[in-house]
């Protein structure tokens, strides 16, 4: 008798669309203020682009650190108390920008913004890869991480336009209200089946660990004393890191590039950029799922230097949009890919940890990005800046190809020594 083939597992139920949609309006109220405050600063302040570089970048790197602890927390105190306690402090922070009327207060703004960000988003990432059947990672990651990349490309749009018509103070509201809209979403995810028994799983081995004076890895893992690092997870949140380089210098300084380039809506590539990430993302992470990361990394490497090479010299609205459409198919490539490659290298206890070791390379890349890259374009211009950043895509090939072929010379290693 034949045997039937196995169902696919459903992903598309209430927790996966909950958890989308949070995503989604934090990742907007990110974006908006991410990509408007540059330019806010720049006219308010009359300040230069290494201060403006340091405002974006005290956000991220206040994230990582918080991110080192909130993977081992969630252990403790669960995902969705997690993400309510992120919650409430991102909310408060992202309000307080109302009131702050000087650079060293938006500096304090951001770190106490950094802190609530990276303990909502390692929160709602673990969620999603608890949420996401492991059959359907690839894909699954694909559209919960469209959630963050239409947020990446369609909030500077909206925020640029908020800003531009109504004024700082409005966009400001707006991002308030979308993080209020998260806390009654995230409160539905109590009801979960896989975080309460996660977390009971948690604390009986914890409480085995200690009534034993057990130091085992997997007691550490519970205990949450366990290495901040893990090395499985290394060599793609090294990848990303270099990826996301390149998007620090589109969100801190793509407005300088058109005014130097004298484009006057440096908003199409936002909204471009966003419709070829929703193209792509669902093929890319199917293909991630049958044949794994070799099938993607390459291709969507390729396609984000195209698109960052094109950019830089864009003199019109026409090639700005094509360049958009090049970077958006490599985005919507590479990020989940990216992201679902991390989780499935380790174990789920682990998934915290990994989760938030891939934003933290997220955030240092893009921290990295607008600090070094706003130098480049100070001693050049805003157009080889974007041309030298497509090296870091160079970078990113190099090093996947010796990771891909030190693999494989091994596997035929121990192919040919089973063989003797």
């Amino acid at each position: 008798m034949e045997k039937q083939p196995e169902a696919m597992p459903r992903l598309w139920t209430k927790p996966f669309i909950t958890v989308t949609l949070s995503n989604l309006f934090l990742f907007l109220n990110l974006q908006m203020i991410t990509t408007v405050l540059p330019a806010f600063i720049a006219a308010e302040y009359d300040a230069s682009s290494v201060t403006v570089s340091w405002v974006i970048s005290i956000f991220a790197l206040v994230a990582i650190v918080t991110r080192f602890y909130a993977g081992n927390a969630i252990l403790r105190l669960g995902k969705t108390r997690m993400l309510m306690i992120g919650l409430i402090v991102y909310l408060a922070a992202t309000a307080s920008y109302y009131w702050a009327g000087a650079i060293a207060l938006i500096m304090a703004v951001r770190i106490l913004y950094g802190i609530g960000f990276g303990l909502t988003s390692t929160a709602v990432g673990t969620l999603a890869s608890d949420i996401i059947p492991q059959k359907r990672i690839g894909e699954g990651m694909g559209y919960f991480g469209l959630s963050s990349g239409l947020s990446m490309s369609l909030a500077p749009v909206i925020g640029l336009a908020v800003y531009q018509s109504f004024g700082f103070d409005w966009l400001i509201l707006i991002s308030t209200l979308l993080v209020a809209i998260v806390i009654p979403l995230s409160l539905s995810l109590r009801s979960f089946g896989g975080e309460a028994a996660a977390l009971q799983r948690a604390k009986a081995i914890i409480h085995r660990a200690e009534e034993r004076g057990d130091t085992t890895d997997g007691a550490a893992d519970a205990k949450g004393r366990n290495k901040l690092i893990d090395k499985e997870v290394l060599l793609p949140c090294f990848l990303n890191l270099f990826f996301t380089v390149t998007y620090g210098g589109l969100i801190s300084f793509l407005t300088m590039f058109g005014k130097e380039t004298h484009i006057a809506n440096v908003g199409w590539f936002f909204l471009f950029n966003a419709l070829a990430v929703m193209l792509v993302r669902p093929f890319s992470g199917k293909l991630f799922d049958r044949s794994g990361p070799a099938a993607v990394m390459p291709a969507g490497a390729l396609f984000v230097i195209g698109g960052l090479v094109l950019l830089s010299y864009s003199a019109s609205t026409a090639v700005m949009i094509a360049a958009a459409v090049c970077y958006g198919i490599g985005y919507g490539v590479l990020q989940p890919s990216l992201q679902a490659w991390t989780v499935k290298r380790v174990r789920p206890e682990r998934r915290g940890a990994a989760t938030g070791m891939f934003y933290n390379s997220t955030d240092l890349g893009i921290a990295i990005g607008s600090l070094t890259l706003g130098i480049v374009a100070t001693q050049t211009s805003y157009a080889m800046m974007y041309r030298l950043s497509a090296g870091f895509l160079v970078l990113f090939l190099l090093v996947y190809a010796l990771s891909y072929f030190g693999r494989e010379a091994k596997r035929a290693r121990q192919t040919a020594s089973g063989q003797l």
